[in-house]
């Protein structure tokens, strides 16, 4: 075995645009393709985002404007603009930037001096511009290298800052913006910045009532009673409680939505139990209080800590170094505007002990169908085949920056799932099997989930029993065929997880897996087509007579090529609600009884589809002899 030789030749210093580009996942998280809200092309916006913030919270500028055209993305925000001889410094300097300084930028959210030196590195082209006191700076660079520095020059425009960019084709693969996950984005802002007007491809966004306008948005259905809304020096927080299982919360860190929580939320979920209690007198238990809770809680911190680059999960134990504990931050404000409410509005309180009671008397009825069913799903565990996990979970307390890619796909039948788990990676990929088409539970009470064996098992499987803290995965993904039958499996996992864990689906955790209809191929080259529309420019492309294979289910695909369907390049559908969905009347109308308006809906939109391309034409004369016979048979 030969030596390999190390000496000072092998000793190399990368510089700053090289890291960022080898390491984007410590600076942006996971790169992606934007089907997920988390995934880079929307934190490169938001870094830049984050800068137009600060400045409107500095007293700045209370409008910016964001143009998305295809790839290439515009921020226009009416700030002070930087400052002209420090243009190309702040994005393409690390550690640079003025926020290191307290006092001017008290309560910002970003203090890395990192943020637009990524977005910077990270693109084809990026240009900024700012303009100050009638004068403009403009510079261009490429995937961090500066290619254009243009001389101060006059400028009419008000003075602010201009920020264009478009994401590295090869490091975000296939990647398209998507409105939804945008708009939730620029809302959030609006929503912790009441004042502030975002206009998005001419669309306004501006909030009024902060909090209290993102409940009232974000709640499907109508809340048990009016939304309590609080408001105190640093820290605003909204509630209610829903008739829906489980906790949801929106939780913010200076603007900043904290998707994964962190100290604050579970400060929040900590006061609000013992505040309750303590007015009604009751050792209630805390789950019982927190069931069905709407919640939305921001808070300002001076130089917070995150658990990572991306900021989504706060571990700050102080509201600034060397403060008060966040734990009695929050709260010492519950105490006192939670208790002074409750106690001005007894219809409230009466509403919510209704709802406390409610749970309480529904968990006791449960507990001992829940005993069960935990031991058998702990035995299940044990020797469960239909699981087949993973090494990496989302719930590890190690930091590794693999967790975000943790997904399980829930497949339809053996087959499926034996292709999905030769070709995983048993790193980060788990495989759950269905048995066969799952129970509808729309309208069913959470004790379906433990007395249906295999809803027990997928609880179990993603541990969140008794909330979304120990989900194991990043991602679900339903993966069915693409027939009559794997869109119904569909639907009723969907009904599955909207009826008991909407959190799930609205934190963006829910995917369908797209899989290829057709492999069009000749000698040289192969396609994988997803729609018809694809299928037939492969035709023209690949010539004269390819070989079409259509894949009728997920087990016709064999394991080598399905590694190519969930690898980077996987395509996945998020699941999502949007702003004006009204979720409860969609799963009655489509899950509920078979109504008379759901027949004639179904009636009124069958297609009958035919497949035309190899048809050859009829031949003119057997054409002649069937029209006549056909005129015959009338007379």
């Amino acid at each position: 075995m030969s030596e390999t030789n190390y000496g000072e030749e092998h000793i190399r210093s990368l510089d700053w645009k090289e890291h960022i580009r080898l390491r984007p996942g410590m600076y942006i998280g996971k790169l992606g393709d934007g089907s997920s809200y988390d995934d880079g092309i929307y934190i490169l916006l938001k870094e830049v985002l984050d800068n137009c913030i600060d400045e409107y919270v500095m007293g700045h500028g209370k409008k910016v404007e964001v143009r998305i055209d295809g790839g290439r993305v515009e921020v226009r925000d009416y700030g002070r603009g930087v400052p002209l001889g420090k243009v190309i410094d702040v994005v393409s300097k690390i550690n640079t930037g003025a926020k290191y300084d307290s006092k001017a930028f008290k309560k910002s959210v970003g203090l890395n001096g990192v943020g637009t030196k990524a977005v910077n590195a990270l693109s084809t082209y990026f240009r900024i511009e700012s303009v100050r006191e009638g004068q403009m700076k403009r510079a261009e660079f490429d995937r961090g290298v500066l290619r254009k520095d243009e001389k101060l020059q006059p400028s009419t425009e008000a003075n602010g800052t201009r920020v264009v960019f478009e994401p590295d084709t090869e490091m975000f693969r296939h990647y398209q913006f998507r409105d939804q996950h945008i708009e939730r984005l620029l809302w959030n802002y609006c929503y912790l910045n009441t004042g502030l007007t975002i206009v998005y491809n001419g669309q306004r966004f501006q909030s009024k009532n902060g909090l209290l306008d993102l409940l009232t948005t974000k709640m499907d259905g109508e809340p048990l009673y009016p939304i309590i809304h609080l408001v105190g020096d640093d820290i605003e927080v909204a509630m209610t409680h829903a008739n829906h299982y489980g906790e949801e919360y929106y939780s913010f860190v200076n603007g900043q939505h904290t998707t994964q929580g962190g100290t604050h939320q579970g400060a929040f979920r900590e006061g609000v139990a013992k505040v309750i209690k303590e007015f009604f007198k009751k050792d209630w238990e805390a789950g019982d209080i927190r069931t069905g809770i709407v919640a939305a809680i921001a808070v300002k911190v001076i130089e917070p800590v995150f658990e990572s680059q991306t900021k989504t999960k706060l571990g700050s134990l102080e509201i600034e170094p060397g403060g008060q504990s966040m734990r009695s931050f929050v709260g010492d404000f519950l105490a006192t505007k939670l208790d002074n409410f409750l106690h001005k509005h007894p219809e409230t309180t009466q509403a919510l002990q209704s709802k406390i009671l409610e749970s309480e008397r529904e968990r006791k009825e449960l507990s001992g169908i829940r005993k069960l069913a935990r031991e058998r799903a702990k035995k299940a565990s044990l020797h469960n085949r239909k699981l087949r996990d993973c090494r990496i979970h989302l719930s590890d307390p190690k930091n590794d920056p693999r967790k975000q890619e943790t997904t399980l796909f829930i497949t339809e039948g053996d087959s499926a799932s034996g292709s999905i788990t030769k070709s995983r990676s048993v790193e980060t990929q788990a495989v759950f099997s269905l048995k066969g088409k799952p129970l509808n539970s729309h309208g069913l009470t959470k004790k379906v989930v433990y007395e249906n064996e295999e809803f027990n098992l997928i609880q179990a499987a993603l541990d969140i029993e008794d909330g979304m803290d120990g989900l194991r995965y990043n991602r679900i993904v339903i993966a069915t065929d693409a027939d009559v039958d794997g869109m119904h499996i569909r639907l009723l996992l969907m009904t599955f997880f909207l009826q008991f864990f909407p959190d799930l689906v609205k934190n963006d955790h829910l995917y369908i897996l797209q899989t290829p209809l057709f492999r069009v191929r000749n000698r040289k080259e192969t396609v994988y087509c997803y729609s018809d529309e694809e299928r037939q420019q492969a035709i023209a492309r690949l010539g004269r007579d390819p070989e079409i294979t259509r894949f009728k289910g997920l087990g016709e695909i064999s394991p080598d090529e399905f590694k190519h369907f969930i690898g980077p390049d996987m395509r996945l559908e998020p699941v999502m609600i949007t702003k004006d969905a009204a979720v409860q009347q969609l799963l009655d109308f489509y899950m509920g009884k078979n109504t008379p308006e759901r027949q004639e809906f179904i009636i009124g939109n069958l297609r009958v589809e035919k497949d035309v391309v190899n048809q050859k034409p009829e031949d003119p004369v057997k054409a002649i002899a069937r029209k006549l016979d056909e005129v015959e048979e009338e007379v």
